[in-house]
């Protein structure tokens, strides 16, 4: 058995210092992998349910193989190895901001890291996604302007509760009408948020998709007993979009 804690590794960024820490749960003897940026916690791999239902209710909007998909916040993995998960997905090209967290991944130091990292369609792109998705180069630096099937984003903790001030333009409707602009027709973005559903923002998904919907995602919490919640935004562009 390892030590029931460990700190794997530590570095400041641009956003403030971000730590990677493993430990041993004294319940059911399994390792946990936190990730915290300052004081404050990110991820854990005791709550991955919202972030894989994310892949799974935007995906499920989808028809047809040959998808092309775009995850925005790689985290300790989990949404972007449930869109690999899924046998229609032909590419992913995933963002962060953080190359600390994205060599993370590629020196196998998450459970899901090395897995992303040898998937030949899986790339890891170090990158801003907030300054990506309003810019016409958009989310894929090898082929600007490219078009995706479907974006899955999962950084900030909600609309309203933002890492950075400069993340909050993304949810207001010009925002997502640049969004809009990175998917193919009827294409999907879907968010992650650990807010419940909010019906300013969903007012916002509908001026700007032609549909919208918010799924309140429910999941044990062995912290606090009895279960929380997260919410999963799922919209789809206009089918005449260009």
């Amino acid at each position: 058995m390892g030590a029931r804690f460990e700190e794997l590794d530590w570095r400041p960024t641009p956003l403030g210092e971000i730590s990677l820490r493993r430990r041993r749960d004294p319940e059911s003897g399994t390792d946990v992998y936190e990730v915290k940026l300052g004081d404050e916690f990110l991820m854990s791999s005791l709550f991955t349910a919202g972030e894989t239902a994310l892949t799974r209710l935007g995906l499920a909007k989808l028809a047809g193989t040959g998808l092309d998909v775009a995850v925005g916040g790689l985290g300790l993995g989990y949404t972007a190895q449930a869109a690999l998960d899924d046998p229609r997905v032909r590419a992913l090209v995933v963002v962060d901001a953080l190359g600390e967290v994205i060599d993370w991944h590629r020196r196998g130091l998450v459970p899901l890291g090395s897995r992303l990292a040898a998937d030949p369609r899986c790339r890891l792109v170090q990158g801003d996604f907030f300054a990506m998705a309003g810019d016409p180069r958009g989310l894929d630096p090898r082929h600007p302007g490219r078009r995706f099937h479907a974006v899955l984003l999962d950084v900030d903790h909600s609309p309203r509760h933002v890492l950075h001030p400069r993340h909050a333009a993304l949810y207001r409707p010009d925002g997502l009408r640049a969004l809009a602009d990175r998917l193919h027709p009827g294409g999907v973005f879907a968010l992650w948020s650990n807010d419940p559903p909010d019906d300013g923002f969903h007012g916002a998904l509908t001026e700007v998709f032609a549909e919208a919907e918010a799924h309140v995602v429910d999941f044990p919490n062995p912290l606090r007993g009895g279960t929380s919640s997260n919410t999963v935004y799922v919209a789809r562009n206009h089918p005449g979009t260009t």
